[in-house]
């Protein structure tokens, strides 16, 4: 039946038979179909991805990536090991408490200690830690941290502390430590010594008397001016004497070289 519409035309009903469904063709869906579990990708664009990955240029690119990276880091292992022997720096740490305490002992009490030569295996010296006659570089980096701590404190107890004051001090006491192994290696070139013991060895050597500055310095907080003096008299005379004893195994220490 046709019904009026408001302007007097006759206006079709939209009918539809039982068991037919509408023509949706031109209509697009209202939702996406998310049962396959996310977005799927067309197979133009799989193929594109295939392609890429499977792109002759683009391998090429990544193993040049890589071998230059290899290559960077090799060139930077040679160079920093040529001015930083790394590996030769673990030798002079390879140090445990017996023989930081032994060594310790050894740097204020040094008129007792009877065998003062290096011992070797192999033609290889061994590590400090089984030979007290050893240098290492443990005990002057901790001296040097440890004496800069207790000169600030002892500038504390006198009311002469500041940041800067702490800085010329540990700057200064770094600078003598350079002056004098300078001074050691231009002496042993001018008199053109023959000697194995290399940049480090006298590093170790010149930095030993950190020891004695420290024992000096907690002396004076402890006893007064006297015991300053007193103590530090004694740890120069025992630093000496060390050094005195140990000078005719010098040459046989260490084999390396820098």
């Amino acid at each position: 039946m046709d019904y009026p519409n408001q302007s007097g035309f006759r206006q079709q009903p939209n009918v539809r038979m039982r068991g037919t469904s509408m023509d949706t063709g031109d209509a697009s869906p209202l939702f996406d179909d998310t049962s396959a579990g996310g977005h799927k990708h067309s197979g133009k664009d799989a193929y594109t991805g295939q392609a890429f990955l499977s792109d002759p240029m683009s391998n090429l690119a990544m193993a040049y990536g890589s071998s230059l990276a290899s290559h960077s880091k090799e060139m930077m292992d040679k160079n920093l090991d040529r001015f930083i022997p790394i590996s030769k720096l673990k030798y002079y740490f390879a140090v445990d408490t017996v023989y930081v305490g032994k060594k310790l002992g050894l740097l204020v009490f040094p008129y007792m200690h009877e065998n003062w030569e290096v011992s070797y295996q192999q033609d290889t010296p061994v590590a400090p830690r089984f030979d007290i006659n050893a240098p290492d570089l443990y005990i002057p980096v901790m001296g040097f941290i440890t004496y800069v701590l207790v000169a600030g404190l002892a500038l504390g107890t006198q009311n002469r502390f500041s940041p800067e004051i702490l800085g010329i001090q540990a700057s200064s006491a770094l600078v003598w430590l350079i002056i004098e192994v300078l001074a050691v290696l231009l002496s042993l070139y001018l008199v053109t010594v023959n000697t194995d013991l290399t940049t480090i060895d006298l590093v170790a050597f010149s930095g030993y008397k950190y020891v004695g500055m420290i024992v000096g310095v907690v002396a004076g907080l402890l006893f007064g001016r006297t015991g300053y003096y007193l103590t530090l008299l004694w740890c120069c005379v025992s630093i000496f004497v060390f050094m005195v004893r140990i000078e005719k195994q010098l040459h046989m220490v260490l084999k390396f070289q820098l």
